[in-house]
């Protein structure tokens, strides 16, 4: 592949990431669990036991009807970067609405905030979700800000931590560094080209993080 091929190769992909992202809303919200399930790796590992698609579709299927009514996603800031022509991780915002039954018989509109991180992969020229780490800021419902601790709370659960900052050791960094008075602070060079997230993560691996 010379050069120029290369340069458009490289951008389709990064279209067609996209795209796969904004599927995923679509398909989620209309209920197409068919759709969905098909924008995953056909090997998808869906828990410790299960891979595959049908797997996936009985869980997201169970999911869904038990509970929400209904979802809205919003998808927001997108940074891709490339591991080899085939392979690619990112970061993507995603502003949720959830129509949420409680155990009660009301129903509480709950509103979130998060971003997922992922990994793709190309197979037979065609992009896939190999991995969606889901890491949330908040839930909570839209009459009842979630300030303060514990920020994910959902109906009928107790509240917990989202696992948001997490992936990023420059949120702790900062609150435990405030600047010195009259310090002239230092600036770190710029992050490689295609390698911010990699930068912005300390070189860690991708995560792992435990959600709920």
């Amino acid at each position: 592949m010379s050069d120029l091929e290369a340069r458009i190769d490289r951008l389709e992909s990064l279209d067609a990431i996209r795209q796969l992202v904004s599927k995923y809303a679509l398909s989620l919200d209309m209920r197409d669990v068919d759709a969905h399930v098909n924008l995953f790796a056909p090997d998808i590992r869906v828990s410790r036991d299960e891979t595959g698609r049908p797997a996936l579709k009985i869980w997201l299927d169970a999911m869904m009807r038990d509970q929400f009514t209904g979802t809205s996603h919003h998808i927001g800031n997108h940074i891709i970067e490339f591991d080899d022509p085939d392979h690619a991780h990112g970061v993507v915002y995603s502003k949720n609405e959830h129509e949420t039954p409680r155990e009660d018989g009301g129903t509480d509109w709950v509103i979130m905030q998060m971003m997922y991180w992922d990994n793709y992969e190309r197979m037979d020229g065609v992009w896939y979700f190999r991995r969606r780490l889901p890491c949330y800021w908040y839930a909570a419902d839209l009459n009842q800000p979630p300030v303060g601790e514990l920020k994910m709370r959902w109906p009928d659960r107790e509240p917990y931590d989202g696992a948001y900052h997490e992936l990023f050791p420059s949120w702790e960094a900062f609150w435990k560094n405030p600047p010195k008075d009259g310090a002239t602070p230092e600036v770190a060079a710029p992050a490689p080209i295609g390698e911010f997230l990699k930068t912005m993560r300390a070189g860690a691996p991708d995560p792992k993080i435990r959600v709920r």
